[in-house]
């Protein structure tokens, strides 16, 4: 997920640090009350700080994906990881849940070595705003705590699953005069994607799917190909649901700022996917990277079974 003021980076915790926390050098703050989650971050194993693909937070069901990373740089993609969340970082948690280990390309995708090839992905709920603390501990291997802030709002900035998508008349190859460099950043873009508008989509009330995101430009960790996911999607989706792709900047340059649809959106990071039914209303929403499972599930309420 790219921020417009600052790229995602790993928080850092003055208080604490990171390191072997059966460590501690003597004289050092006093040990954290039982079973709060700074003690459950202070056991035994590394402390480091949580790395989030989500931060577009309101009270209500959140979907939340993260990395692991340890201090080498190393991403834990262990299968699976123990999540708790508490109002405060001397605080019990309230909820403990699990997240499972999502992969973030499509199947048979190349992809480069260095590149993330999966997030961790949960869903936790939230009644009131405030900023909360998560703390997550992937299960087996070497022990690893990673802690992190939730910070929800009254209302997300993003358009709200059940609310009426925005009429944006957003290119097409029609409207460019089939100039793809200015439709999008990929270097292979697909076609399909770029035939229709969402605006002329909710005016044919035909349900579609619409990504909002920059292949060439999306630089952090947590990005993934959210493209590539969204067009294989399509091509294996026998129905009569569009798919669009819509890029981030204006012209393509990141210079010069988000372009007018991702402001119509009200759109606070990218990537983004939205699934809209028949009636132009918003029946799942994706921040930051998807996959394949989760946007093929998404569309089931607008395809049937």
């Amino acid at each position: 997920m790219r921020s417009w003021t600052a790229v995602l980076s790993i928080l850092i915790f003055a208080s604490a640090g990171c390191g072997s926390a059966d460590s501690a050098p003597s004289g050092g703050p006093p040990p954290p009350s039982s079973g709060t989650i700074d003690a459950l971050w202070r056991a035994p194993g590394e402390d480091v700080g949580l790395i989030q693909g989500t931060g577009d937070y309101a009270p209500g069901r959140i979907r939340v994906s993260f990395l692991v990373v340890r201090g080498d740089g190393r991403v834990v993609d262990r299968p699976g990881a123990r999540v708790w969340l508490a109002r405060g970082r001397n605080a019990k948690p309230f909820l403990s849940t699990t997240a499972a280990l999502e992969p973030i390309g499509v199947p048979g995708g190349a992809e480069a070595a260095e590149d993330i090839q999966a997030l961790y992905v949960t869903e936790v709920r939230v009644a009131k705003p405030g900023k909360y603390w998560l703390l997550a501990e992937p299960v087996g291997g070497k022990p690893i705590q990673a802690l992190g802030n939730l910070v929800v709002k009254a209302k997300a900035a993003a358009p709200a699953v059940g609310a009426r998508a925005i009429a944006s008349a957003t290119p097409t190859i029609a409207s460019t005069g089939g100039d793809l460099d200015v439709l999008s950043t990929d270097s292979s873009p697909s076609k399909p994607l770029y035939r229709h508008s969402v605006a002329d989509s909710l005016a044919a009330r035909t349900p579609f799917v619409v990504t909002f995101a920059t292949p060439k430009f999306c630089s952090s960790r947590t990005c993934g190909p959210t493209v590539d996911v969204v067009d294989y999607v399509r091509r294996k989706t026998d129905t009569a649901v569009r798919f669009l792709h819509v890029e981030i900047f204006e012209g393509n340059d990141p210079g010069k700022g988000v372009n007018r649809w991702v402001k119509e959106w009200k759109l606070p990071s990218e990537p983004w996917v939205f699934v809209v039914g028949r009636d132009g209303r918003i029946k799942a929403k994706f921040e930051g990277s998807v996959s394949v499972a989760d946007l093929t599930r998404a569309l089931r309420p607008i395809t049937g079974p």
